[in-house]
């Protein structure tokens, strides 16, 4: 059945989408690509990238979820009712959203434990010119401690409870309408004084100045993946969102927005992380994944004046980032369950969050004490990092621009874009264009990569 929640304000709707898309992917996998795929020329592919294909895909996820007013499955029994076999499309993207939050809950809890620690001063107990190799002891030693990662990752889960079960408004909108104005502030904090640092020019010449001799197809096919991951497409949760959205929204100015804002966020990263990077002479370090958050960045905190200070606040951004995406992620399934199962919301948030309380731990402990236990060669927090992210995302993707491009009606696109007409909008016919043959093809190349290509 179709619902009638709503977001209270404009402001409001665009802080919840921009705080779904924005989350770790930004922070520390968009500087890890940068860096390991040539820097600038990266940059300027994967902007190219977010305006041709990523602002579409986008705007097709959102007219869907608005023109549907439903959860992510419901969205295609109410546009096509006579196509039921679309809604496995929707409990694909249900199942992705809910897989990631397994081991996405427990990587939070890892941001919400560095925080604890940058603020007690417990991670750096040894003093100030902490080595990297201590800062890689500390993380070993603390995400396979067989208590405390299991403890922070419950504190996250009971986290997104509270938020949750006071509702779309009240919770999901209210605490969007604080913690994102934080999380832009103490991102241009942190811009601020790493463009002071000494050899902030290099970082910057790195990050902003195109060296097209390093551009490889290989390059193009991370950026591509990068804009899809980072504005959190397929994953059911821009439908939900979506579908929250009061019937004047402007889908295509929103999507713009949203993605700029999320654009601005990766910028950002880059803006503080490589200037600190050449500064304190760790451009040759691993910058790939937890090594960038969990050691190269502390190393850096540690050789600033007032490491605490700037530890702490960093980690509050990284835990501001990672509370708003597990929220985006968690409403996908709760939606599902207050739309498909007919439950209350109160009930549709317990039966969602409380099977986490087994589901994540087992992925934490399957990164320490149960890491000898792997699925073809994975342990299981990375097997279902691997499946998600690499095949069953892009597939979601192929299968929602086939849909809007080529299944539900073509008016119902139209109309969803122009308000039932009464906005004239000269991009329509090309949206529907790129989402209908031009995305697909582009999200089948990166799912062929992933199988073929690596």
């Amino acid at each position: 059945m179709a619902h009638n929640i709503k977001f209270a304000s404009k402001l409001g709707m665009i802080a919840a989408t921009v705080g779904s898309a924005v989350g770790l992917g930004n922070v520390w996998r968009f500087p890890a690509e940068v860096q390991s795929n040539g820097g600038a020329v990266f940059l300027l592919i994967y902007v190219c990238c977010i305006f041709l294909f990523g602002i579409p895909v986008m705007t097709a996820e959102f007219a869907l979820g608005r023109g549907g007013e439903s959860d992510a499955v419901g969205v295609f029994s109410h546009v096509t009712p006579r196509r039921k076999s679309w809604r496995l499309a929707g409990l694909l993207a249900i199942i992705s959203s809910y897989l990631i939050l397994s081991f996405y809950m427990v990587v939070s809890g890892w941001t919400f434990e560095y925080l604890i620690q940058s603020i007690t001063g417990g991670l750096y107990s040894s003093g100030l010119g902490d080595s990297e190799e201590v800062f890689r002891d500390r993380m070993g030693s603390f995400i396979t401690d067989s208590f405390r990662p299991i403890i922070v990752t419950v504190i996250m889960i009971l986290g997104n409870i509270f938020v949750l079960i006071r509702g779309v408004q009240k919770g999901i909108e209210k605490m969007s309408n604080i913690m994102m104005p934080i999380l832009f502030l103490l991102l241009l904090i942190f811009c601020g004084v790493s463009l002071s640092l000494d050899k902030a020019r290099e970082g910057l010449e790195f990050f902003l100045r195109p060296d097209f001799s390093a551009l490889t197809p290989t390059t193009v096919i991370n950026a591509l993946g990068q804009s899809f991951f980072s504005l959190s497409l397929a994953m059911g949760i821009l439908i939900t969102y979506a579908s929250y959205f009061p019937s004047d929204a402007r889908l295509t100015r929103t999507a713009v927005t949203v993605s700029l804002l999320d654009l601005v966020v990766a910028l950002l990263m880059g803006i503080i992380i490589f200037p600190a990077v050449m500064t304190f002479g760790l451009q040759g370090s691993n910058l790939a994944g937890s090594a960038l958050v969990f050691v190269t960045l502390p190393e850096i905190f540690a050789q600033m004046g007032g490491t605490r200070i700037w530890s702490s606040l960093f980690f509050l951004i990284l835990t501001v980032a990672a509370f708003t995406s597990t929220i985006s992620l968690s409403e996908v399934s709760v939606s599902f369950m207050q739309n498909r199962i007919g439950l209350s919301r109160t009930k549709a948030v317990l039966s969602v969050m409380l099977p986490l309380l087994v589901l994540s731990p087992i992925c934490s402990l399957s990164v320490g004490q149960w890491s000898g236990f792997t699925i073809a060669g994975f342990t299981i927090f990375d097997f279902l990092d691997t499946i998600t992210t690499n095949f069953m995302l892009p597939l979601g993707g192929i299968l929602l621009c086939v849909y809007m491009g080529w299944i539900a009606p073509k008016e119902f696109f139209h109309n969803e874009l122009t308000n039932n007409g009464t906005l004239h909008t000269r991009v329509t016919g090309a949206i529907y264009f790129i989402v209908k043959w031009i995305a697909p093809v582009l999200i089948a190349v990166i799912l062929l990569w992933q199988l073929f290509g690596r």
